[in-house]
C-alpha cells in the first residue's frame, strides 16, 4: 500500500498575502509558504491562482518556475479554472520529481482538462460532479465512470486520475457525511485513487474545533480508502493522524520514531 499523498493547500489566492505576492510577482511569501509545507511533510504543493482571467498564463509559468527552481523541482498541482494558464504551466514544468497534477476536471464544462492532462502526461484531479453539488452516489459513480472512460480512451493510466467525491461542510450538511465516505469506498473498490479538499468539511466551525474535525474525518476517510488530500500539512494534529494511519494500514514500517520520519 502506498503512503497517503499530501498536497499542500496554503499557496492560495484567497489569502490576501498570497494574492498580493502574485500581483506584485514578489516571491517572498510564495517561497515562505512552500517551505513551511515541505518542511511539515507535503509531497506536492498546490499553486492556486484562482480564475486568473487577465494574466493567468504568465502568472502560472512564473509560479511553476519559481517553486521548482527554489525547491529542486518540487512536484506541483496547477490549480486554476483558466485552462490556458494550466497548459502554460505544463509547458515549463520539470517532471524530474513527479508528474504535474491538473487541478481540476469535472464531468461538465471542465472535462476537457482530462484531455490536457493526457496530452502533457500529467495526473488530474477529477471532481465527481457536473453542475453544483452531486445529488447522490449513483451520480458520483456515473460521473466517475464517464471521466475514467474519457481518460482511458486518451491513453491515460487510471491511477493518473485522483477522483474527488467532493467533501461537504459538516455544519449544515451533517446528514451527507456517511454518503461521502461511502463514495470514497466505492471508488476505491474500483481500484482507483481518490482525493479531496479536506478542510471543506470543517468550514464555518470554530477555529479550535477545525483541526479535530479535519483529523478525525481524514482517519475515517483513509479507512474507507482515501489515498490523498489537498490539505494543510502545517496542522500537526492532522499530520500525526495521517502518519499513524499509514502505520496502521501497513504503508509505513513501524518504528518508535515514526512521527518524526
Amino acid at each position: 500500500m502506498d503512503k497517503f499523498l499530501i498536497i499542500g493547500e496554503r499557496i492560495h489566492c484567497i489569502s490576501p498575502a498570497i494574492r498580493k505576492a502574485i500581483a506584485e510577482r514578489n516571491p517572498e511569501q510564495i517561497i515562505k509558504r512552500a517551505k513551511e509545507q515541505l518542511d511539515a511533510g507535503a509531497h506536492y504543493i498546490d499553486f492556486n491562482i484562482g480564475p486568473a482571467e487577465k494574466d493567468g498564463e504568465e502568472v502560472m509559468q512564473w509560479g511553476v518556475q519559481l517553486l521548482q527552481k527554489e525547491f529542486d523541482n518540487v512536484p506541483l498541482a496547477l490549480d486554476t479554472t483558466n485552462r490556458k494558464a494550466i497548459e502554460a504551466g505544463l509547458k515549463v514544468y520539470n517532471r524530474e520529481k513527479g508528474k504535474p497534477i491538473v487541478n481540476s476536471a469535472d464531468a461538465g464544462e471542465r472535462i476537457e482538462n482530462i484531455d490536457l492532462a493526457a496530452e502533457y502526461d500529467a495526473m488530474c484531479i477529477a471532481l465527481c460532479a457536473k453542475e453544483g453539488i452531486t445529488k447522490d452516489n449513483d451520480e458520483r459513480i456515473a460521473y466517475c465512470t464517464e471521466m475514467l472512460e474519457r481518460a482511458m480512451g486518451l491513453g491515460m493510466d487510471p491511477t493518473d486520475l485522483l477522483f474527488d467525491p467532493l467533501f461537504l461542510v459538516i455544519k449544515g450538511m451533517q446528514d451527507k457525511q456517511k454518503e461521502v465516505l461511502e463514495a470514497v469506498r466505492m471508488i476505491s473498490e474500483m481500484g482507483l485513487r481518490t482525493t479531496c479538499g479536506l478542510s471543506n468539511i470543517s468550514n464555518g466551525a470554530p477555529k479550535e474545533i477545525r483541526p479535530i474535525m479535519d483529523a478525525t474525518f481524514c482517519a475515517m476517510a483513509m479507512q474507507a480508502g482515501l489515498t490523498s488530500a489537498i490539505m494543510n500539512p502545517c496542522d500537526k494534529r492532522l499530520m500525526e493522524t495521517i502518519k499513524t494511519c499509514d502505520v496502521v494500514n501497513g504503508a509505513v514500517l513501524y518504528a518508535d520514531s515514526y512521527l518524526d520520519l
